[in-house]
């Protein structure tokens, strides 16, 4: 147990240390010999284009955050809250809309709003004789807006728990003193969700600040870049030496801010205890009634998932069903055909559904098995600093997803490449999906160890069992519902993972979103639309044992 979590542990710690030793070595990594100084991060904030891709990055992360708390935060309210029917529906559609590829979203909106070819505005054009678009989507503003829809979901998740642990007692107290709805909401029920909220708000931002999928549709064509466009950018130059110092300068810089707001949220989650309310005694969860206002609050939930669902799906499959994508009209339906699916390249498309189906099943299998080693080391050893090794686990999510790719594809290609010849292949794809998603895989093993006594292993020594044994024949069992839903959960977030693969991605480790982001990044929209279909309709099976799964079990995604 302990091998296993200390060798994986030095592969994490090598990434970062990587990723420094680039960004201060002057010369290129193929030269043998370096002076070593700040130059790349002098160019890094000398460059004007860089800092204005830090400011766009900035500025969409702020959008997005905007945006999903306030679909987010007004939707676990209702849900916790009120007497709203159909909470559970609510909640089946807000936990599943997290699985929804983010590009597929950006697909979707692209063609409502480009300025050129989008839907709404060629309607609203035509329709009041405009002679510009009334809408843009190509903007920053346009790409958070599609990212904040894609992340409500999450602040609804990370919210709802908060609201749900209120003391109703002291909002009926300050109704009782004559305080109104908006005055009991602005004064008692938000200051006491305060750190629940703003810590939801760090941990949405920080996604935000390293997303690539909505950037790299909206923007990439657009010439609109982010953080994580603009590193991958820099991997794919046309013209010379691909600017590894600089790049990895930037990503150095990176990792210190997303670390800062890292901290920032432990920090808010350490002091959570301020804010404690409930208690054993007089403790009663009640609801707001909200009488006719229930459909006011139906209102928004379906604004929402029109906008951030339905509406986007349609569209994609309108652009599937056309030679090439045109507004809607009694010429264009005479038209529609599945001929777009018959243009998929279906050798790459079959390659690409193999290698994500490999990595759906070993990716999760894997990481929970590192999972159990580090929670065992953590919290059943007596090893000297053992609370490091859960410090090392939780370090790849204050790591964006994207640095954490091109630091493995970098310590591979230039150090281990002669040991260990995985790149380029599926095998350095299943090694970083790993360490991603082990951050996550120790915190559900941590929480249900901890609630495991002690005894039951005790008894089992006494027995004269091994560890082995009793990690297989007691542990295991017990954690079995924990691993089955992070396994299922897992799996589907290596299904549609675009960001890892797309910067490790070569003709011999396709994954099927890679194969949609290279249809649509060549101008293929319709191929890339049909592609897109076809990978949300594999996910369904998935989707609804997962779902199955949760309401067997009762586990919630924490």
């Amino acid at each position: 147990m302990f091998a296993v979590a200390a060798c994986v542990s030095v592969v994490i710690v090598m990434m970062p240390l990587f990723m420094l030793w680039l960004s201060l070595r002057e010369a290129h990594p193929i030269e043998p010999v370096s002076a070593y100084s700040f130059l790349h991060f002098a160019e890094v904030f000398g460059d004007p284009f860089i800092l204005k891709v830090l400011a766009n990055t900035f500025q969409f992360s702020i959008i997005s955050l905007a945006v999903g708390l306030f679909f987010g935060v007004p939707t676990a309210w209702l849900v916790e809250r009120t007497d709203l029917p159909g909470k559970p529906a609510v909640m089946t559609l807000m936990t599943i809309g997290l699985l929804m590829p983010g590009f597929a979203a950006a697909m979707g909106w692209l063609f409502m709003l480009h300025p050129r070819i989008g839907i709404v505005n060629r309607w609203l054009m035509d329709t009041f004789a405009l002679s510009d678009a009334p809408f843009n989507i190509a903007s920053i503003t346009g790409m958070g807006w599609v990212m904040g829809l894609s992340l409500a979901p999450l602040a609804f998740i990370m919210t709802a728990a908060v609201l749900r642990a209120l003391d109703p007692a002291l909002e009926e107290s300050a109704h009782m003193s004559g305080a109104g709805f908006f005055n009991v909401m602005r004064k008692v029920t938000l200051p006491l969700a305060w750190p629940g909220i703003l810590a939801a708000g760090i941990y949405i931002f920080t996604i935000g600040f390293a997303a690539f999928d909505v950037p790299a549709i909206i923007g990439w064509s657009n010439k609109i870049y982010t953080f994580s466009t603009y590193l991958l950018l820099q991997l794919s130059a046309a013209e010379g030496l691909p600017r590894y110092g600089a790049v990895s300068a930037l990503s150095m810089v990176v990792i210190f801010i997303s670390g800062m707001l890292i901290w920032w949220y432990s920090r808010l989650q350490a002091n959570a205890h301020r804010y404690q309310v409930v208690t054993g005694k007089g403790y009663r969860p009640r609801t707001v009634a909200l009488g006719r206002k229930v459909w006011l609050a139906w209102g928004f939930l379906g604004a929402y998932f029109t906008f951030s669902k339905l509406l986007p799906l349609l569209v994609i499959i309108w652009a599937s069903l056309l030679p090439y994508f045109r507004y809607p009209s009694a010429a264009a339906f005479k038209t529609v055909s599945l001929r777009q699916f018959q243009n998929i390249q279906w050798d790459m498309t079959l390659d690409g559904i193999i290698n994500t189906g490999i990595l759906m099943v070993l990716t999760p299998t894997l990481t929970l098995a590192i999972a159990v080693c580090f929670s065992w080391v953590v919290l059943r050893s007596k090893i000297p600093g053992r609370i490091g090794f859960d410090f090392i686990a939780f370090l790849p999510h204050a790591i964006p997803n994207i640095v954490f790719g091109l630091a493995a594809m970098l310590f591979m290609l230039f150090v281990l490449q002669r040991f260990v010849p995985i790149h380029g292949t599926i095998w350095i794809l299943l090694l970083v999906f790993v360490i991603a998603r082990l951050s996550y895989a120790t915190r559900m093993t941590n929480a249900t160890f901890m609630q495991i006594h002690k005894e039951l292993e005790e008894a089992a020594t006494m027995s004269g069992v091994g560890t082995g044994i009793i990690i297989w024949k007691v542990i295991i069992p017990l954690l079995g519902p924990t691993l089955i839903y992070a396994w299922l959960w897992m799996a589907l977030l290596t299904y549609r993972e675009l960001t890892l693969a797309v910067v490790l991605s070569t003709r011999d480790n396709l994954t099927l979103p890679v194969v949609v982001w290279n249809a649509w990044f060549a101008g293929g929209f319709g191929s890339a639309a049909a592609l897109t279909l076809i990978l949300m309709s594999m996910m369904v099976p998935l989707v609804a044992l997962y779902w199955w799964l949760v309401r067997k079990t009762g586990l919630r995604q924490a």
